[in-house]
């Protein structure tokens, strides 16, 4: 490594820690502060650490709000992305496998899926109608529906680099198409599953908009909603709001720093044909 080359790496890595660390560090030392000094938020270390209180108040709050937004995020997440990552499988190796007039017109409408905004109204209708409106299993489907398109393109993709030759073995050795599939094609999946599933699920877990509308109520209140319990009009608790922002960092941090090497994997798997 020449000397330009470790410059270059240190000046990187000093700019990734400010971009990345400063601004955690930020809200974890006003989330320490009392409510006095948190109304003015600066990088100063608080006189008196309140870190523990502060973490008994925002979780007690509104009867425990943050722990019921918590199982529902989690509910709607798990189950979000085991519909997502399963459809978005078995349609991409129906339109690799199986090009005909039909599978493109599939295809056409994943693109278009892609291109056109959602309506929120129609789609508010629409859950009325089948009795899914302000319900948890209602916004588990309308994640799927938002993400399915392009990860649909993003399985046919690499489902491509996967030879024909093992799903005709298997069907040879007398397994079915289905069986064939997830005995066979679903575990050489895993690489970009596991990259879609801690992408997509980091994504879902931090949506606001879409439980906003889709799922008012105190009873299925999410994570980032219950942001707007701290700051309103009037009234700002900006110690407990940080404290809040804190608590719902941290699950979304810890699986990129478990799974990074899997995000690595799935990103770069099949770039080389071998």
């Amino acid at each position: 490594m020449t000397r330009r080359q470790r410059v270059t790496g240190i000046v990187s890595l000093a700019v990734a820690s400010v971009v990345f660390i400063l601004p955690f560090l930020f809200i974890f030392i006003n989330a320490a502060k009392t409510p006095a000094e948190a109304s003015q938020p600066s990088c100063a270390m608080p006189n008196e650490w309140q870190l523990r209180q502060n973490l008994v108040d925002v979780v007690q709050v509104r009867d425990d709000a943050l722990l019921l937004a918590y199982f529902n995020s989690i509910v709607i997440t798990a189950g979000a992305m085991t519909l997502l990552v399963i459809l978005a499988a078995m349609v991409g190796y129906v339109l690799q496998r199986r090009p005909t007039p039909f599978s493109k017109f599939v295809e056409f409408v994943a693109l278009a899926g892609l291109m056109i905004l959602p309506a929120v109204v129609p789609t508010i209708w629409v859950l009325q109608q089948v009795n899914l409106f302000k319900t948890i299993h209602g916004m588990i489907l309308i994640q799927v529906a938002y993400g399915l398109s392009f990860r649909i393109l993003l399985f046919r993709a690499f489902i491509s680099l996967i030879p024909r030759d093992l799903d005709e073995a298997a069907i040879v050795d007398g397994a079915t198409p289905v069986q064939a599939f997830f005995r066979v094609i679903l575990p050489l999946l895993t690489p970009l599953s596991l990259t879609v599933i801690v992408v997509q699920s980091i994504t879902i877990f931090n949506d606001c908009t879409h439980p906003l509308h889709y799922l008012p109520g105190p009873d299925n209140i999410t994570v980032q909603l219950t942001l707007h319990t701290f700051q309103s009009q009037f009234t700002s608790q900006l110690n407990l709001l940080f404290m809040n922002i804190l608590l719902i960092t941290i699950p979304p941090l810890l699986v990129f720093v478990v799974f990074d090497r899997q995000i690595v994997a799935g990103m770069t798997s099949g770039a080389v044909k071998g």
